[in-house]
């Protein structure tokens, strides 16, 4: 599923809203949200996103509740693959080239740390 190219700059936010609360009405969505957005512009968002199959919602009485329908961590790998492919021509090397180049003095010495035992862990399980 290409979940970040699908998406536009406010259902990106809407998603961001939902996965911070996990589940939410319109009213609630509109409370997080950057800018002044109107709530029937949020709730049509909202129906477009679930006929995307982004999101699902639930009646709780008389409101809906929506709630997302692709994990957070599928939708960051998604979104990631899409970055890579559109800005790196498909290559994580170069991704992760990119991080490390201008912002290499900002990474911890211990993230640096965690990064090599990924990288070693990556390597044992394709060796498998």
């Amino acid at each position: 599923m290409k979940i970040a190219s699908q998406l536009s700059r406010r259902e990106r936010q809407i998603m961001d809203v939902l996965y911070k609360l996990e589940r939410a009405t319109v009213a609630e969505v509109l409370e997080l949200m950057p800018g002044d957005p109107h709530y029937s512009t949020v709730r049509a968002q909202l129906r477009v996103l679930e006929e995307k199959g982004h999101v699902r919602h639930e009646e709780d009485r008389l409101r809906y509740v929506y709630i997302p329908a692709v994990s957070r961590d599928v939708a960051r790998r998604s979104a990631l693959r899409h970055l890579i492919d559109t800005f790196f021509e498909g290559s994580t090397e170069k991704a992760v080239a990119a991080l490390l180049g201008g912002e290499a003095s900002k990474i911890a010495p211990d993230e640096l740390e965690r990064l090599g035992r990924l990288v070693a862990r990556s390597r044992k399980e394709k060796s498998k």
